[in-house]
């Protein structure tokens, strides 16, 4: 997937960027369910042992059962007997790609990993980062752009990847009555969790992001008729 990563700091080198391209490298070595070396296809083929997991694989394993409790089942990360952790490893790797960023001493940066991101302080212009929310039935356009700063933003839909995210409690069924899940929470990890879990509950799922103080969410609807949470327009970029 894409990845950029700006620094607005100007003691930034390029030893710094290699140092964020370098782990998500090695988050793709060994978590991706697309490489046969990969820990991943490795424990789906049954040739690596519960008592053989890296101490990564442990920890994604835990966070995705805490995640499977915080949303009552609708997130998973066994499907139909397979093991596939993508739902919660890429926000877990964009908050730890940010933790590197502030442990070098930044504290004014963006890091987007296929449209999940992490931001930090200000931009080069020494204003919020804004960040856009794509149109669903028509990509190029932007609905919604939003402001932020120190915190994380995830999307979850099917217009661009189609039947991807799927409801644990009925495996078989498609999800038709959303297109586009928008959540921001105190960090990407939280963010990206919640919203691939708020997604697979459809129409339902905003109810749930509503009732979780540190998250605001805006959806639309197959009808493209958008709903938010109260607390979503606080972070909408109005230039008027």
């Amino acid at each position: 997937m894409p990845i950029t990563v700006e620094i607005a700091d100007s003691a930034v080198t390029e030893k710094d960027f290699e140092a964020v391209f370098s782990y998500f490298r090695s988050v793709d070595e060994q978590f991706s369910p697309y490489k046969a070396t990969s820990e991943v296809s490795k424990l789906n083929s049954g040739e690596l042992k519960e008592k053989d997991y890296s101490s990564e694989m442990k920890e994604v394993l835990s966070l995705a059962e805490k995640t499977k409790k915080d949303t009552n089942g609708y997130f998973d990360v066994w499907h139909k007997g397979a093991f596939d952790p993508s739902g919660i490893v890429k926000g877990w790797s964009i908050y730890n790609a940010a933790k590197i960023l502030d442990a070098r001493g930044f504290s004014n940066f963006y890091v987007d990993a296929g449209g999940d991101i992490e931001v930090r302080g200000k931009n080069m212009e020494g204003v919020l980062w804004r960040v856009g929310i794509r149109n669903p039935f028509e990509t190029s356009s932007i609905i919604k752009t939003l402001q932020l700063t120190d915190c994380g933003v995830a999307t979850s839909g099917t217009y661009i990847r189609g039947q991807h995210i799927y409801n644990p409690h009925d495996q078989d069924s498609e999800i038709k009555d959303i297109v586009s899940l928008t959540v921001i929470g105190p960090n990407i990890y939280e963010a990206d969790r919640f919203a691939t879990a708020a997604f697979a509950m459809g129409g339902d799922g905003i109810i749930f992001l509503a009732s979780i103080p540190h998250l605001a969410a805006y959806v639309i609807d197959a009808k493209g008729i958008a709903t938010m949470t109260p607390n979503f327009e606080k972070f909408v970029y109005n230039p008027n």
